[in-house]
């Protein structure tokens, strides 16, 4: 089964963490990983990963996360895609269990998500746990590959990941799409594309994506989930 999906992380820096992510990855499972090393060329080492299961691109342009989330759905050709952020990492491995869902009728399974909050006019997200969500965080989110280039894929005006993935999340459920917030073993990290990156640019381009999110689908009550 594991043939059928593929896992692609994001790279920006912090090597360490980067492996101990990649590592735990091959320890548990054969799945391959493709690796966007993003911001300039060659940072990483060309042989830092010897091993047929993993493959790393270097470009010398940065992409947005948007860009990087569409570039990852157009470019490879397994069933699903797996975006991962490389300060999650597996403890067993949560591969045969994301599938046996997505093959139940999801389009997106996730490890951690949530209900778009109503009462606060679509503001905030609320964590209900395990079970159907409006929207999944790209921690670790397996989609549909070709379900979400149908549905439009992620908003290439997204420069920064946070929120982002609530954008792509409900874009997804728009089409017509369920996600499924999961138990799964998994661990977190220092989430560094937040902690460590310019606190002014976070935040204004946090508030960037959450504003399209408002203007895109508030008011959109039809697209969500079953209130719990």
């Amino acid at each position: 089964m594991a043939g059928k999906i593929r896992i692609c992380l994001i790279a920006e820096g912090f090597v360490d963490d980067l492996l101990i992510c990649v590592n735990s990855i091959t320890k548990h499972t054969n799945t391959p990983i493709s690796i966007h090393a993003n911001g300039k060329s060659n940072w990483l080492a060309a042989d830092l990963f010897n091993s047929p299961q993993i493959t790393l691109t270097q470009e010398k342009n940065p992409l947005g996360w948007g860009n990087l989330i569409n570039n990852f759905l157009n470019t490879h050709t397994e069933d699903y895609l797996l975006i991962m952020d490389p300060s999650t990492t597996f403890t067993a491995d949560p591969i045969e269990m994301t599938l046996n869902q997505l093959a139940t009728g999801y389009q997106g399974v996730g490890w951690k998500g949530g209900l778009i909050n109503l009462a606060d006019d679509w503001k905030s997200s609320e964590d209900k746990g395990v079970g159907e969500v409006d929207v999944l965080f790209s921690y670790y989110l397996a989609v549909d590959r070709k379900f979400a280039i149908a549905a439009g894929g992620a908003n290439p005006s997204a420069k920064y990941y946070r929120n982002a993935d609530l954008e792509l999340s409900l874009a997804l459920r728009q089409f017509g799409g369920k996600l499924l917030q999961m138990d799964l073993p998994l661990a977190q990290g220092r989430h560094h594309g937040y902690h460590d990156v310019d606190p002014d640019y976070r935040d204004k381009n946090s508030r960037k994506n959450y504003q399209r999110i408002l203007d895109r689908f508030r008011g959109k009550n039809e697209i969500l989930c079953a209130r719990r």
